[in-house]
């Protein structure tokens, strides 16, 4: 894993213009090809990160600075709900990013038959979302964004409208992707476990206002599975991250 910073935020402070105070004075440096998870409160400001890294808004006060110049810096964000377009088929969802690019639909082929493979969606290509399950619906979310081929994920709170038994196969899913294309991941959950099981590092967000209070090396290698998941070390973890977490909420 490189050393070297992909994002870095220093003395981010986000105030909305009703006087509420999302975030002050944050600092964050993200390395690239590293999966950084942010845990907390609701209204802690997990979101509201990912929202500025993603240029969806603007910091009060503070920088971003990027490790990663343009073009070679490529954004994606999987957002909570699939938001998949209701009238169009599963091919077409995932071309949306391309057209919207002005990619051609003969140019755009190969790639979203690429991003259909990657989450194992290529037999059920021409069905509409109605037709999907909520895993299916987000699989569907991830390959509209693997198919800009970006260097950058951005996931906020993807699986949690899914039942355990879909999210856990998901969180494998993933894994297996990132170590195969190591982009750099910032994922947003409230999933203690899903977090640790993920992730590099885990960031515990406090409130009022919304800062990283913890800042928590997973030092286990990958692959992990369902051995790690059930053995001592990982509980231990999710422990010392409960720990954090239930001291930023006092």
């Amino acid at each position: 894993m490189s050393n070297h910073p992909a994002i870095t935020l220093s003395q981010i402070s986000k105030v909305y213009t009703n006087g509420t105070v999302a975030l002050q004075d944050l600092n964050l440096e993200i390395p690239e090809s590293q999966f950084v998870s942010l845990v907390g409160a609701s209204g802690c400001g997990k979101s509201t990160v990912l929202r500025l890294i993603a240029g969806l808004g603007k910091v009060s006060s503070g920088n971003i600075n990027w490790g990663i110049p343009q073009p070679a810096r490529k954004l994606a964000f999987v957002f909570q709900d699939a938001t998949l377009m209701p009238w169009a088929n599963v091919t077409e969802n995932i071309r949306l990013p391309l057209k919207l690019a002005g990619i051609s639909k003969q140019d755009a082929q190969n790639l979203v038959q690429q991003a259909l493979a990657l989450v194992g969606l290529t037999n059920v290509a021409d069905s509409y979302p109605r037709q999907l399950s909520g895993g299916m619906k987000m699989r569907v979310s991830i390959a509209r964004a693997l198919v800009t081929q970006p260097n950058i994920l951005l996931m906020d709170e993807p699986f949690g409208a899914l039942d355990e038994i879909t999210r856990s196969k998901l969180n494998s899913d993933l894994l297996d992707l990132w170590q195969k294309y190591r982009w750099t991941v910032v994922f947003v959950t409230h999933n203690i476990y899903e977090a640790v099981y993920l992730s590099n590092r885990v960031l515990v967000m406090g409130t009022n206002p919304g800062r990283v209070v913890a800042d928590i090396e997973i030092d286990v290698p990958y692959p992990r599975d369902d051995e790690f998941r059930t053995g001592l070390i990982y509980n231990q973890y999710c422990r010392k991250v409960s720990h954090c977490l239930a001291e930023a909420m006092n």
